[in-house]
């Protein structure tokens, strides 16, 4: 559900970064309590009345029952991104944006161990929150960041990440590779790509002994890093990953879409209420659903958020692609509405279990 929140804060962090933090009033202060390392979708009505919905995640830290919560959250400029375009030039304090309440699993939530992180980019946001709440609330808990930027300049959060470092100096652990620039001390310039995540991870820590491994950036750097800690020996259960970026050549395209069965049929559990409708040719279930509930969930449509989750009681789907759902998920029956076409002439979807 989305409810109007203000602008209360907008700080430039880069040239193409800002952080957003919006104000909570008393009534909302339990519904936007969020895990460490979940998102919001934020909506938008562009003036010609065209919607569009886009998923960032939050960057402060949690907070325990009986505090306000922080929503802030780091949007980067995306090239011909309408609303990353919005608010780096338009969005200003005062300002009234539509605001979805925090969701997603890629979290962390405090408990006593190791954990590490691989980031590029924008997939610091995440792990920001993760990091700050684990070393705040948990005083038995490590955590190693392992980041990769483009340059010094284009470095998000970097005040956030330094202030870690000099409060919990024994507990947290800052890894800094920039790919176009030399740095005057730390690891040379370059990629982080398989073959040097192999080498440099075992030289920085007992990558065996991690409880969890958070992996969030481009696909290209996420699916390197998995790789590496699979071909050294890490367990599938303690590696999560969120992707934030797709569509830079390095993630498969999306399989071709064929036509539905004839006569397809979806039947759908949508906030307690059902219904069932015929599915379109060409349609994802998430469009067959928009059709007649504008309350679907949904905020990329493109497989990366995990926003239109559900779960699949009857028939058989094919999905496009999936950033979004482990493993585990999908064994245990949940699909990507946005990404799933039917295979059969009779599929039936929950999206509230």
């Amino acid at each position: 559900m989305f409810h109007p929140l203000e602008v209360s804060e907008v700080e430039q962090l880069t040239d193409d970064s800002v952080a957003v933090t919006f104000a909570v009033p008393p009534e909302l202060r339990e519904t936007y309590r969020h895990l460490p390392g979940q998102h919001l979708a934020l909506r938008r009505t562009t003036p010609n009345g065209e919607e569009i919905r886009r998923t960032y995640s939050i960057c402060a830290p949690a907070t325990p029952a009986g505090q306000d919560p922080v929503l802030r959250v780091g949007i980067r400029r995306v090239d011909g991104g309408e609303f990353s375009t919005y608010a780096l030039k338009e969005l200003a304090v005062g300002d009234t944006v539509e605001v979805m309440e925090p969701t997603g699993r890629f979290v962390l939530a405090p408990r006593p161990g190791h954990f590490a992180a691989v980031v590029g980019g924008s997939g610091i946001t995440p792990v920001l929150s993760m990091a700050a709440t684990l070393l705040a609330q948990e005083p038995e808990a490590r955590f190693c960041l392992i980041r990769s930027d483009r340059t010094a300049s284009s470095t998000m959060f970097l005040d956030e990440v330094a202030d870690l470092k000099d409060r919990y100096p024994d507990r947290f652990q800052l890894v800094t590779v920039l790919s176009r620039e030399e740095q005057q001390s730390g690891l040379p310039s370059g990629r982080l790509d398989q073959e040097r995540l192999t080498g440099l991870l075992p030289a920085l820590l007992p990558v065996g002994d991690i409880d969890g491994w958070f992996l969030c950036g481009p696909f290209g750097l996420v699916q390197s890093a998995e790789h590496a800690l699979r071909g050294l020996g890490v367990e599938r259960g303690r590696i999560h990953q969120e992707i934030f970026h797709v569509d830079d050549g390095s993630a498969p395209a999306p399989a071709p879409t064929t036509g539905a069965p004839v006569h397809a049929t979806l039947t759908a559990t949508l906030h307690g209420r059902s219904g069932n409708w015929p599915v379109q040719e060409g349609e994802t279930l998430l469009d067959t659903v928009l059709r007649a509930r504008a309350d679907a969930p949904y905020a990329c449509k493109g497989g990366v958020c995990g926003t239109c989750r559900a779960f699949l009681v009857g028939g058989e789907v094919r999905m496009d692609r999936n950033f979004a759902l482990e493993p585990e998920e999908t064994e245990a029956g949940y699909v990507l509405a946005c990404q799933s076409h039917p295979a059969t002439a009779e599929v039936e979807l929950d999206f509230d279990r």
